[in-house]
């Protein structure tokens, strides 16, 4: 056990940029700018949804509505702590806001992660079996998968949270990083954490992993599927209704494994502060314009619903 100096912590204090004032001017505008850009973007994606009667209330945009109000949560745990660190001198969270930081960012991470596995097993059922699709997908069934993509990630975040208030700290908790992520915040504990090491290594990677495989699963049988589709246009039909969830399913899974599943994930540097903030900040800000962008009923649904508001 290491024997530093062990007292009650109060505080943490934050070192994931670069100290230099023209260096956190930049980030906090970029930082701004994208908090800005995720929250316009993804309220125009639910209020989109909820305003059109007919384009968009099928299972898709349902779940796309929850995935929204995720990246904002998720986008909201992290950056407005971030942007009043920036121009301070001292960097610092309390340890209450650690830990209240820590529970979000493992919730709304993992919501996502249910969300887009979700998202794939509508897209199985309407590529695979079109015929039972109103029944595979009805009200209560969406309901149900929207209820598991909230409840199981709320416990698993609640696990780790009550796993690290028995954790002790050694003064001063200066983390190498920009927030309070399991890992770093675990290097400045001076206390035997064999227990949430093993909880790590095996419920926090099936937590990880399962939606991940339920994705790659549902996307086999949907290329299978499409493979056997004799037309040329069927397939490119049958491809453009998954372009978009493949998009955001490779950037938000890029991230993931670049975070958590590289050498350094323990002892992050800059190339893993970069990776941080493309997968808390960057993602959750494109996700919107992605499915806006790349879908046609996204389009026609803006464009009525702006007509109908506004001429």
């Amino acid at each position: 056990m290491n024997q530093k100096n062990v007292t009650q912590i109060s505080e943490f204090l934050l070192h994931g940029f670069s100290s230099q004032p023209e260096v956190q001017r930049v980030l906090f505008l970029l930082f701004l700018s994208m908090y800005v850009l995720n929250l316009l973007g993804n309220i125009t994606i639910i209020l989109l949804i909820r305003c059109d009667m007919k384009l968009l209330q099928t299972p898709m945009y349902f779940f796309l509505s929850y995935l929204a109000a995720a990246d904002m949560g998720f986008a909201t745990t992290i950056i407005p702590k971030t942007l009043e660190n920036l121009p301070s001198h001292k960097k610092s969270i309390s340890y209450c806001g650690c830990l209240t930081q820590m529970f979000f960012y493992i919730y709304f991470g993992n919501a996502d992660s249910y969300l887009l596995a979700s998202m794939a097993y509508d897209r199985y059922v309407a590529i695979c079996q079109p015929m039972h699709y109103s029944t595979m997908m009805s009200h209560k069934r969406c309901l149900q998968l929207a209820t598991v993509s909230w409840t199981i990630p709320m416990i698993h975040s609640l696990l780790y949270t009550i796993l690290m208030v028995r954790v002790e700290f050694c003064n001063p908790g200066e983390i190498r990083h920009f927030i309070c992520d399991i890992y770093p915040v675990l290097e400045v504990s001076c206390s035997d954490n064999k227990v949430i090491d093993f909880v790590l290594m095996t419920e926090g990677l099936v937590e990880i992993l399962g939606p991940f495989v339920l994705i790659l699963i549902s996307y086999a049988f949907i290329f299978y599927s499409i493979m056997r589709i004799p037309s040329t246009i069927g397939k490119r039909k049958a491809f453009s209704t998954c372009g978009s969830h493949i998009s955001v399913v490779v950037l938000f899974y890029g991230g993931v494994s670049w975070v958590y599943f590289n050498p350094s994930a323990k002892n992050p540097g800059l190339q893993d502060t970069v990776a941080t903030v493309m997968y808390t900040m960057v993602i959750p800000m494109l996700n919107p314009f992605i499915y806006t962008l790349r879908n046609n009923e996204m389009k026609l649904a803006m464009r009525r619903v702006i007509r109908q508001h506004f001429y």
